[in-house]
C-alpha cells in the first residue's frame, strides 16, 4: 500500500485589474527612451526606401518610369549614397519624433483607462488602443513636420541638377530667412492629416498582431523576436496603406517654391487637376516595401531597449 502524498499544484494567481491596467502601460522615461532606440533602427533599414518614396512623389512627370528606374539612375548618378542622401536630419530627428511618438501613445492609453473609469474590463480593446494611437500622432507632427521639410529638401536635392543647401543646417538658416517659422513648418497640416489615422492604424494593428501570434496562457510581452518583427512589419504596412495620399501632398507642399500652392487643400486640387487622383497613390511602393522592414526594425528595437531598462531598472 502507498504512503506516497500528493501535494495539489499551487493555483495559478491571475493579475487583478490594477495590476492588468498597469501592465498596458509603461514609464514615461522608459517609453520615451526606448522609443528613441526604435527610430533609429527605423532610420537605418528604411532610409533608401523613403528616399525613392520622395523622389517619385515630387519629380516631374516622365522623370522616372518607376521605382526600379529611380534607383538606377541615383545610383548612376551618386553610387549607394546617393540612396542615403537627406539622412541627417531623420537621424538626429528620429530620436525626438519616435521617442515622443511611444511616449505619447503610452500617454494615449492612460487618457482612455482615466475617461473609462467604470469600463467592464480592464484590459483595453483594440479600438481603445486605436484611440491611443491617434492621439500619440498630435505631439509627435510639431517634432516631425520641420524634420521632414528639411529631410524632403535635402532629398529631391540635385533632381533636376541644382545643389541649393549644404546640409541641414544650412536648409533651416535658407527657409529661415525666406519665410521664418511659417517656411520651416510648411506642412503640418498635411502631416497631421497623415499621421493620426495612420498611427491609429499603426498601433492598433501591431497590438492586434501581437494578441494573434500569443498562445494560450500566455501574454504578449512573452513573444520571441521573429514574432515582434512581424508585428512590427504589420504595423508599418497598416499604416502606409492608408498614409499614401496625404503624405504626397505633404511632401509636395513640403518641397515646392514659395508661392507655389495657398496651402495643403489648394495643393490637392492643383495635384489632382494636373495629374489626377493617380498622383495621390506616387511613391506606394517603396513607402509600401519600406514599411515592413523599417518598422520591424523600430518594434524590436523598442521592445528590447524597454526590456534591458526593465532589467536595469
Amino acid at each position: 500500500m502507498s504512503t506516497e502524498v500528493t501535494t495539489p499544484a499551487p493555483a495559478t494567481i491571475q493579475p487583478g485589474p490594477e495590476e492588468v491596467k498597469k501592465e498596458q502601460t509603461t514609464s514615461g522615461v522608459k517609453s520615451f527612451l526606448a522609443g528613441g532606440f526604435g527610430g533609429i533602427s527605423c532610420v537605418l533599414v528604411g532610409q533608401p526606401f523613403d528616399l525613392l518614396k520622395v523622389r517619385l512623389q515630387t519629380a516631374p512627370e516622365g522623370t522616372y518610369s518607376g521605382m526600379v528606374d529611380a534607383t538606377k539612375q541615383i545610383l548612376a548618378k551618386d553610387g549607394i549614397r546617393g540612396l542615403y542622401r537627406g539622412m541627417g536630419p531623420p537621424l538626429v530627428g528620429i530620436t525626438p519624433i519616435f521617442a515622443i511618438s511611444f511616449w505619447s501613445y503610452n500617454l494615449g492609453k492612460k487618457l482612455v483607462l482615466w475617461a473609462t473609469p467604470n469600463r467592464s474590463s480592464p484590459e483595453l480593446s483594440i479600438g481603445e488602443l486605436m484611440i491611443a494611437g491617434g492621439i500619440s500622432a498630435g505631439p509627435t507632427t510639431f517634432v516631425m513636420s520641420p524634420v521632414e521639410r528639411v529631410k524632403v529638401l535635402l532629398q529631391i536635392q540635385g533632381q533636376g541638377g541644382e545643389i541649393k543647401y549644404k546640409g541641414p543646417v544650412d536648409v533651416v538658416k535658407q527657409l529661415y530667412k525666406e519665410g521664418g517659422l511659417n517656411s520651416i513648418f510648411r506642412g503640418v497640416g498635411a502631416t497631421l492629416a497623415r499621421d493620426v489615422p495612420g498611427s491609429a492604424a499603426y498601433y492598433g494593428a501591431y497590438e492586434l498582431t501581437k494578441r494573434l501570434l500569443t498562445p494560450a496562457n500566455a501574454t504578449p510581452d512573452s513573444l520571441n523576436p521573429a514574432a515582434i518583427l512581424f508585428a512590427g512589419g504589420m504595423a508599418g504596412v497598416a499604416m502606409w496603406s492608408i498614409a499614401i495620399p496625404p503624405d504626397v501632398i505633404k511632401s509636395r507642399l513640403q518641397s515646392a517654391p514659395p508661392g507655389t500652392y495657398k496651402n495643403a487643400f489648394d495643393c490637392l486640387r492643383k495635384t489632382i487637376a494636373q495629374d489626377g487622383t493617380k498622383a495621390l497613390f506616387k511613391g506606394i511602393g517603396p513607402a509600401l516595401l519600406r514599411a515592413f522592414p523599417a518598422n520591424a526594425a523600430t518594434f524590436l528595437g523598442y521592445e528590447a531597449s524597454l526590456k534591458l531598462m526593465n532589467l536595469l531598472w
